[in-house]
C-alpha cells in the first residue's frame, strides 16, 4: 500500500502534458522569430554542459548525504513502526556498508558515472526535440515584437552572456548545495506525505484483484500484458500490509 503511493508520485510530472498539447500550435511567423532566441538561450550541447561533470558531482554529494543519514529514517519511510526504530537511531548506511560491502561507495560511484555517461549520450540525441519544443513554447508565450526585443537583448554582450548561462545557473554550486540539502529533509517528510496521500484516498474502494475480474476483463488485461489469461493471478499480500 505505502509502496504503491510512493511509486505513484513518480508520475505526477506527466500531468502537465495534456495541458501543453491542448494549447494548439503557434503560427509559423512567431516560431521563426522564436528560433534565434532559443538558439541563444538553449544552444546545442546545453544538456551535455549541464550533466557532464556537474551532475556527477551533485549525485556524489547527495549519495554522501544519504550514506550518513540514520538507517532509522530509511526504515521509517519503509513503514517500520516507531517502536521498532529505537535500536537503529545511531546506525547509518555508511557504518553498515563498511561491514557488508567495504567497496559499496566506490561501486556506487563507478556505476553512477557509467549511467551518467549513457544519460549524457542519450540526451544529446533527445536535445533537438527539446529545442523544437522550447521554440514553440517561446512562440506561444511571446508575440513577435517581444521575441524581437529578446533577440536584440541577446545580441548585446550582457544579453549574450545571460542567454548562454541562464540554463547553467541551475547547476551553480550555490543552487546545488540547497538542492542537496533538500534530499534529507524530503526523506524525513516522506512518511507524512505518504500518510496524507493515503488519507486523501481512504474513501475510495481498494483496487480490484484478478479474482474480481470478469472473464472478459481478464482476457483484455492478459492481452495488454502480452500473456495468457491463465497465468494471471493475485500477488501474495505484501508484508507491510500489517503495519497500516
Amino acid at each position: 500500500m505505502r509502496l504503491a503511493f510512493r511509486l505513484s508520485l513518480i508520475g505526477l510530472a506527466l500531468l502537465a502534458a495534456p495541458t501543453a498539447l491542448a494549447q494548439g500550435a503557434p503560427d509559423a511567423a512567431r516560431v521563426a522569430a522564436a528560433r534565434p532566441v532559443v538558439d541563444k538561450i538553449f544552444p546545442v550541447g546545453t544538456y551535455r554542459r549541464m550533466m557532464d561533470g556537474t551532475m556527477s558531482k551533485m549525485m556524489d554529494s547527495m549519495m554522501d548525504g544519504m550514506m550518513k543519514m540514520p538507517i532509522a529514517q530509511f526504515a521509517h519511510i519503509g513503514g517500520v513502526p516507531e517502536e521498532k526504530l529505537a535500536a537503529l537511531e545511531e546506525s547509518s548506511m555508511e557504518q553498515i556498508s563498511a561491514i557488508i560491502d567495504p567497496h559499496f561507495r566506490q561501486r556506487m560511484k563507478l556505476g553512477m558515472d557509467a549511467m551518467m555517461g549513457s544519460m549524457v549520450d542519450m540526451m544529446d540525441g533527445f536535445e533537438p526535440k527539446v529545442r523544437n519544443a522550447l521554440t514553440r513554447a517561446y512562440a506561444r508565450k511571446f508575440d513577435g515584437k517581444q521575441l524581437g526585443e529578446l533577440a536584440t537583448f541577446f545580441g548585446t554582450p550582457t544579453g549574450d552572456l545571460y542567454a548562454r548561462e541562464s540554463m547553467m545557473m541551475f547547476m551553480d554550486p550555490e543552487i546545488m548545495s540547497e538542492m542537496q540539502a533538500l534530499m534529507p529533509e524530503m526523506m524525513k517528510k516522506m512518511p507524512e506525505m505518504t500518510a496524507k496521500a493515503e488519507a486523501a484516498t481512504k474513501d475510495l474502494p481498494p483496487p480490484r484483484k484478478v479474482a474480481d475480474l470478469s472473464r472478459q476483463e481478464r482476457g483484455k488485461l492478459a492481452k495488454l500484458l502480452g500473456v495468457e489469461a491463465s497465468v494471471l493471478h493475485d500477488a501474495p499480500v505484501a508484508s507491510d500490509e500489517g503495519t497500516e
